[in-house]
């Protein structure tokens, strides 16, 4: 299993062109072993562009669905710009709760739990198995308007709905999948995370499905 650059993970990365992103890095000249015989070339890819499915880390395969089906609701493709699924933003929040305080991984953790629960009990389904009205029907009841960023909701429910929210969108608007998406169009982005300068987070190590 090919590691991913561990200070890639939290510290945003400088994004090269695309097209430099997309070149093959240079193979480095043989070396030479003491006997005179020539080394082969160390075989070197891309690893942030490498494409492959991955295994949550921190939350269970059902808790995960959950998550994804949750950020393709609060976070959809709009405007040229890719959903949370398609900026990989589920991937990137199962890092990050995994190395996250107790009381942030149990309100995800509880939330996730939660939905699930709701939609067996309403429609005899997972969270991830509901269509956008059944998904609609659970949702609506729990999203409320926040007047202060800090105010979050004290029900928990609402509060991870909330906080989830929040994060979806952070972790979509600074990935590179976005940030590609406005290189594409010509866009400059706004203030914020990167805003303006071309940062973007990259995931790293994934578990890979053999």
């Amino acid at each position: 299993m090919k590691r991913r650059r561990f200070l890639q993970a939290i510290a945003a990365a400088p994004a090269a062109p695309l097209a430099a992103q997309q070149a093959a890095p240079p193979a480095a000249p043989p070396s030479q072993f003491r006997g005179g015989q020539a080394a082969p070339p160390l075989q070197t890819t891309a690893a942030d562009l490498t494409a492959a499915a991955t295994a949550p880390a921190f939350f269970t395969p059902d808790q995960f669905a959950a998550l994804r089906r949750l950020g393709s609701l609060l976070q959809p493709p709009m405007n040229g710009h890719p959903g949370a699924p398609e900026a990989g933003a589920p991937e990137f929040l199962d890092f990050l709760l995994g190395v996250s305080p107790p009381d942030r991984q149990l309100l995800y953790s509880n939330g996730l739990h939660a939905l699930n629960a709701q939609a067996g009990k309403q429609f005899e389904k997972s969270f991830a198995d509901l269509d956008d009205r059944q998904a609609d029907a659970i949702l609506r009841p729990l999203l409320v308007t926040i007047p202060w960023p800090e105010d979050l909701p004290r029900d928990p429910l609402r509060h991870f709905l909330a906080q989830a929210q929040r994060d979806f969108r952070t972790a979509t608007e600074n990935s590179r999948e976005w940030a590609a998406s406005d290189a594409a169009s010509g866009r400059r982005r706004g203030r914020g995370f990167g805003g303006g300068s071309g940062l973007y987070w990259l995931p790293i190590d994934p578990v890979v499905k053999g």
